[in-house]
C-alpha cells in the first residue's frame, strides 16, 4: 500500500502476530508518510520518540487525545514535513511523555482488556504481594498484578507520595496528619494509615510542597 498510494498519515500498532509496528517505521518514511503510534503498552513510549513518531496514543484511545493527534498531524502535514518542524514536534511530544506532571490518565489491564483511569480519581495504592489495589474516589477497589514501584515511577511526583514500602496517597485526598501513634495521615473517607519513618521525610518535603503550590493557584 505505501507503494501503490500516496499516505499522508498512519496509526501503527506496536505489538502484532508476527510483526513489529517499530520494523515498518523505514518503510513510512521512504513514503513521507507521518506515524501515530497506538499500543497498550506505555513501556514503549520512548522507543516511539526515538522512532520518529509524531504522537503516542495508549489504549483504550480516548477519543479528545485521538482529535488530538489527528489536528496535530493535520498541522504537521499541512508544513510540508519540514524538518526543522518535524523536530521541533518530537522534541515537544518526548517533554510531554517524560514529564510526569503532564499524564492525567493512566492505563490498567482488567478482565477485558485496559481500563483508563484518571488520576484525580485516585486517593491511595496499596501493595498486596505482587499486586497493587487502585482505592478510587467512589470506594471502588481494583487490583492490577503489578508491583507499587511500576506505579510510583509513573505517577506525578508533584500529586503522588510513598508514605510507606506497600502504599501511595494522592496528595489531593490527606485531610490531615500527625504524630499521636508514629506518624499517620488520615484521608478524606477517614482512613488512617501509618508513614514509615524512612519515608517521613520525603513526606513533609511533598506535603509542603504540594500546599505552597496549592496557595498559588
Amino acid at each position: 500500500l505505501l507503494n501503490q498510494h500516496q499516505i499522508d498519515l498512519i496509526f501503527l500498532d506496536i505489538a502484532m502476530p508476527g510483526e513489529n509496528g517499530f520494523e515498518l517505521i523505514p518503510q513510512a518514511q521512504l513514503a513521507n508518510a507521518t506515524v501515530i503510534f497506538t499500543t497498550a503498552y506505555d513501556q514503549y513510549a520512548l522507543k516511539a520518540i526515538k522512532a520518529n513518531a509524531l504522537d503516542y496514543l495508549l489504549k483504550p484511545i480516548d477519543i479528545d487525545e485521538l482529535k488530538d493527534a489527528v489536528e496535530k498531524a493535520s498541522k504537521y502535514i499541512k508544513l510540508n514535513k519540514n524538518e526543522n518542524n518535524r523536530n521541533e514536534s518530537l522534541k515537544n511530544l518526548a517533554h510531554d511523555l517524560t514529564n510526569k506532571s503532564s499524564i492525567k490518565k493512566i492505563t490498567i489491564p482488567n478482565g477485558q482488556g485496559y481500563r483508563l483511569i484518571d488520576i484525580n480519581d485516585i486517593t491511595h495504592i496499596e501493595a498486596d504481594s505482587n499486586y497493587s489495589v487502585f482505592n478510587l474516589i467512589n470506594s471502588e477497589k481494583i487490583a492490577v498484578s503489578k508491583v507499587l514501584k511500576d506505579y510510583e515511577e509513573i505517577l506525578p511526583e508533584n500529586r503522588f507520595v510513598r508514605i510507606h514500602k506497600s502504599t501511595i496517597v494522592n496528595l489531593s485526598y490527606i485531610k490531615e496528619y500527625h504524630s499521636k501513634n508514629g506518624l499517620q495521615v488520615v484521608l478524606n473517607n477517614g482512613e488512617s494509615i501509618t508513614v514509615s519513618r524512612r519515608r517521613a521525610s520525603d513526606f513533609f518535603e511533598k506535603i509542603k510542597a504540594f500546599t505552597n503550590l496549592q496557595h498559588e493557584d
